[in-house]
């Protein structure tokens, strides 16, 4: 031992500055991508600020805020394990990255560390022509007509799930329940059932579960890929989903060939996929395309993804904000009451849903004020001039914060008002730049319509069917991350039965 460290002892000056170097190194690259912007001075060497982002998301995140709003740039920068970050604050410029999604300019990720996770048959990596096409195939998969099945079996399911949130709190009337895992698992019960109907058998649904929580962990931890690490558990977890998935599709596939009745996402899917296909066969034109088993698996949990985790996000503050907002809640019960009362056992309509004019306002105006998926991170595939006096380095990851432009251009943005989005005051038109919630440009939401009738369907039936009270403490109500925004105590809440009898249609 002692005759190694006689060999190696005259390099150590050597090694320690070869460290060194490499640190300065780091520091002088960090603050050449800096420049002037507003950010940290000096970052701890190549984790960077990761520690303070995942001991407390919510604070890092507000600081990012405070100090993109320090100057007029209207953006700050910062760095997180190896990675240079900007996070965009102005709307402007969250609109002018959001225009360019393309190979030489933005790509969107969806995680920092997103194709390690998500992998490479995702619809958020897609570019141009490929991209468009994509999305025009998925277009039936929210018609009306689609829409409205949806829509009868998302009640069921929501109906299912008070009834049990009920029976647990009639067991202990004095202590509140938590509402935000039973959110998490009524939403994935929807979309499982939304998505892949009757392709998903109970068993498969467990082991769903398992791993989508296995995903949803990994989402907020290191991305450390090695044995043990939950960021290895969620990449080897949304491959197995993505494997149930593509099986899911390929039953849909054999299904709708037989031209039957589609009864889920995935089987409107295949069947504008065959109606394609047929109508090439016809023109006598080359099959203009084909979805391995692989993509459309992966596709389906894009869409999983999406729904899942920024869904429960707005049903919890949608609890909360009405609570806090009697005035809103009386009006919203005075409206649901005109269309539908849970003695009549018919579910309700998608027409129903198109009246309720004041109830849609309410949804939107939960999404506003607390945007479910605060940034849409991006990563900068070549240098782009973001203003006259800077230039995004290439490999920058880029933060939008939509939840930021939510609060600009909104008169008094901090005020709880669903009236600001009925005709009269028309704000959602006159201040839609700054509604980002569902993104924008040519990677926008597909499902919107879907996620607002969800959160319409959730309010309508929760206010008609259950009493509720919050459990109030002391910053009960302040925004965590997980990953995306929930209150913090979870929303705990009393709850009761508010009408005679629950529906029970079929």
């Amino acid at each position: 031992m002692a005759s190694i460290w006689v060999i190696l002892s005259p390099w150590t000056p050597y090694f320690f500055s070869f460290i060194a170097l490499l640190l300065l190194l780091e520091q002088i690259s960090y603050l050449k991508k800096k420049r002037s912007i507003p950010g940290p001075t000096l970052v701890f060497p190549f984790l960077g600020n990761v520690i303070s982002l995942i001991i407390n998301p919510t604070k890092f995140w507000q600081d990012q805020t405070s100090f993109a709003k320090s100057t007029g740039h209207g953006f700050c920068a910062n760095y997180i394990i190896g990675k240079f970050i900007l996070f965009i604050h102005s709307t402007d410029l969250s609109h002018k990255v959001f225009a360019n999604v393309r190979p030489d300019a933005f790509q969107l990720i969806g995680h920092p560390f997103g194709k390690r996770l998500f992998g490479e048959h995702n619809l958020i990596y897609m570019f141009g022509q490929e991209h468009k096409d994509h999305r025009r195939r998925m277009a039936p998969n929210f018609t009306p007509k689609a829409l409205a099945t949806y829509t009868v079996i998302q009640q069921k399911i929501i109906i299912k799930h008070f009834q049990s949130w009920l029976d647990e709190a009639s067991k202990s009337p004095n202590k509140p329940i938590t509402l935000r895992l039973l959110c998490r698992d009524m939403n994935l019960d929807t979309s499982q059932t939304v998505f892949v109907g009757p392709y998903l058998n109970e068993d498969s649904r467990k082991r769903f579960n398992v791993d989508y929580n296995y995903f949803n962990v990994g989402l907020m931890k290191l991305p450390v890929d090695l044995p043990g690490f939950a960021f290895r558990d969620a990449r080897l977890a949304v491959g197995r989903l993505v494997d149930t998935l593509s099986v899911c599709a390929a039953q849909s596939q054999n299904k709708m060939r037989g031209d039957e009745e589609p009864t889920c996402l995935i089987d409107f899917w295949m069947q504008e996929y065959f109606r394609e296909i047929q109508e090439a066969k016809i023109n006598g034109s080359q099959k203009p395309f084909e979805y391995t088993g692989k993509e459309l698996g992966s596709y389906l949990f894009d869409f999983l993804f999406a729904a899942q985790d920024a869904s429960t996000s707005s049903l919890l503050w949608a609890v909360v904000l009405l609570e806090s907002h009697p005035q809103v809640l009386e009006k919203v019960r005075s409206e649901v009451v005109k269309f539908w009362s849970p003695e009549s056992e018919q579910p309700l309509t998608a027409e129903m849903l198109r009246e309720m004019k004041y109830l849609e306002a309410v949804a939107r105006e939960v999404v506003r004020i607390r945007t479910p998926a605060t940034l849409v991170p991006h990563i900068a595939g070549e240098e782009f001039r973001l203003t006259d006096d800077y230039v995004i380095p290439k490999g920058t990851i880029v933060f939008p914060s939509v939840f930021d432009s939510s609060f600009q251009g909104f008169p008094e943005p901090e005020k709880f008002d669903p009236d600001r989005f009925m005709e009269e005051r028309q704000e959602e038109r006159v201040y839609k730049k700054n509604y980002l919630a569902f993104g924008a440009g040519s990677h926008g939401c597909v499902g919107q319509r879907y996620a607002i009738n969800q959160l319409m369907l959730f309010i309508a039936l929760f206010t008609a069917l259950i009493d509720f009270k919050r459990h109030k403490t002391d910053g009960c109500d302040d925004i965590a991350y997980i990953p995306t925004i929930a209150p913090k105590d979870d929303c705990k809440v009393f709850l009761s039965q508010r009408c005679t009898r629950f529906p029970s249609f079929s």
